[in-house]
């Protein structure tokens, strides 16, 4: 029987038709007129670009080769699901921060940072939340604050005595700048919390005994550990397997550190139960009493919470001062000319008759420029911390969706070209505007990054920046540096894996101050 359609049908087809045909083209043009993702390298299916990471180590430095060969102040990198957006670009930085911090306020999930913060219980490496919100204000209001770093100014200044006792103890041979950074840094931070400078007896000269130097290379592999772009950070499921070896490196690393951490805040806790100790003298003392404000007669933080957090402060304060400072005696021994100006400041300001104090800070502008393009020139670590994008969000024009890993380039922007002068020189002029202006280590407009910023921003700028500027003040002012025997200057290249000096700083040092003062304080 032969089939029929009426006029109404076929008008009904047609309109339907009509109507799909419409929205495809609708559909098609809403897409076209969407903003595009960054600019980025071609990615496999589902893996993304995970087999260039993994074969083209360390994963920084092929980040920024991509930037370099698109020639890009933005891109856009995807590792599994995960779109890993890098930005060199101060206006872009401040717009990412600035205007939508409020969206980038939280952190990934990563390996590293959740067996460093023992399952998100610190502030720095916790994704948002209530967590966070509460270790974050235990931090800011309780324990950096300005009334607890004036308490705890003799524990710094006793530090920076020894710093100067065990350079002069190698006087008649070699100092080897980068040990004695990082043991200074380390041992003040120790001195700060534990109230103690070491976990172990020490050595003869003043220097740290097998103890503390397993303590302090377990702190720095955390910190060359954390967010290190493990495959598990962008394919969850593999994490079991630890196919790159990334999860063991980070527990065993853990395990050195609190092997002498945690026995000491057993002690200490100890003591408060017992009835033995009723004063507090550090940051552990405190942390121990803070009370909860719901019932004051409960501790506010748990022991783990407790033992979690000075493990994050311990590896918050010891990195950042002690590479800039070696970076910086390394380019100013290869230009005289700024250690005269560094000197030349000092005595002026302080005299030979005594040492640098914190009190002298103020007036010390030609030192903290030194060290302020030692951040821009040389940071501590390719990256800032990652924050993640908790919605979607149009930056500088680009899409930028969920859940993406925003990452801005410590490097790329201190040495962009387009910003700075001569980026590739060691030039602390720079950062003097006028002669009555002060210099901050921190750059409002991320130009450069010495700390970060923003809600996520570093609690600890006053403590890292009297860090840096004490480390590098009381070197310059105590002693005359120079290259070792049989070399005109220091071999100024980065190491292949990281940012620090590929080699680590040795030079001679010279005692440059009245005697008696050298005398004095290996008599105390």
């Amino acid at each position: 029987m032969k089939m029929e359609t009426s006029f109404p049908s076929l008008l009904a087809i047609l309109s339907l038709v009509s109507l799909i045909f419409l929205k495809l083209i609708y559909s098609t043009m809403k897409r076209s007129t969407a903003p595009p993702l960054p600019p980025g390298p071609a990615a496999y299916p589902v893996v993304g670009s995970l087999p260039e990471m993994l074969l083209k180590k360390p994963a920084f430095r092929w980040i920024h080769n991509v930037m370099q060969k698109l020639n890009t102040e933005i891109v856009c990198i995807r590792l599994g699901s995960v779109h890993v957006i890098a930005v060199s670009s101060p206006e872009l930085s401040r717009e990412f921060l600035k205007k939508h911090d409020a969206i980038l306020a939280s952190r990934p999930d990563s390996v590293s940072a959740r067996l460093t913060s023992d399952g998100y219980l610190t502030p720095a490496l916790s994704p948002a939340g209530d967590q966070w919100k509460k270790m974050r204000r235990v931090m800011v209001s309780e324990v950096l604050t300005m009334g607890v770093f004036r308490r705890l100014h003799s524990k710094r200044c006793e530090e920076a005595d020894h710093l100067v006792r065990y350079v002069y103890n190698h006087r008649n041979g070699v100092v080897n700048v980068r040990d004695a950074a990082r043991h200074y840094c380390t041992n003040l931070i120790k001195k700060m919390v534990f109230g103690e400078r070491f976990f172990g007896p020490g050595m003869e000269d003043g220097g740290p005994g097998n103890e503390d130097r397993e303590h302090v290379d377990g702190l720095f592999t955390i910190i060359s550990c954390l967010y290190g772009f493990a495959l598990a950070d962008f394919v969850p499921w593999l994490e079991v397997f630890d196919l790159d070896g990334h999860k063991r490196i980070v527990r065993n690393a853990i395990k050195k550190v609190r092997k002498y951490q945690d026995p000491a805040i057993n002690k200490r806790m100890e003591m408060w139960q017992l009835g033995l100790k009723t004063q507090q003298d550090d940051i552990l003392d405190r942390l121990i009493n803070l009370k909860n404000e719901s019932d004051e007669t409960k501790p506010l933080l748990s022991v783990p919470e407790i033992k979690a957090q000075i493990l994050e402060i311990m590896i918050a304060a010891v990195d950042n001062p002690s590479n800039a400072v070696e970076w910086a005696l390394a380019e100013m021994i290869n230009q005289p000319n700024i250690l005269v100006k560094v000197c030349e400041e000092l005595d002026r300001v302080v005299g030979k008759n005594r040492l640098v104090e914190e009190s002298d800070m103020p007036n010390l502008n030609y030192v903290k420029a030194c060290v302020k393009e030692s951040f821009r020139l040389h940071p501590v670590a390719p990256f800032n911390l990652p924050h993640v994008s908790s919605e979607n969000v149009v930056v500088g024009g680009y899409f930028i969706p969920k859940g993406s890993h925003v990452l801005l380039s410590r490097p790329d922007l201190g040495r962009n070209s387009r910003i700075w002068d001569e980026p590739l020189r060691f030039k602390p002029e720079r950062h003097i505007v006028n002669e009555s202006s002060d210099v901050v280590l921190v750059d409002n407009e991320l130009r450069m990054l010495s700390f970060s910023t923003g809600r996520r921003g570093c609690p600890g700028i006053v403590l890292g920046s009297t860090i840096s500027i004490m480390l590098l003040a009381r070197l310059i002012q105590g002693f005359s540096w120079r290259p070792p025997i049989d070399t005109n200057n220091i071999d100024l290249v980065e190491s292949g894996h990281d940012l620090t000096l590929a080699k680590p700083l040795i030079a001679h040092a010279t005692p440059r101050l009245d005697s008696q003062i050298y005398i004095q304080l290996m008599s105390n």
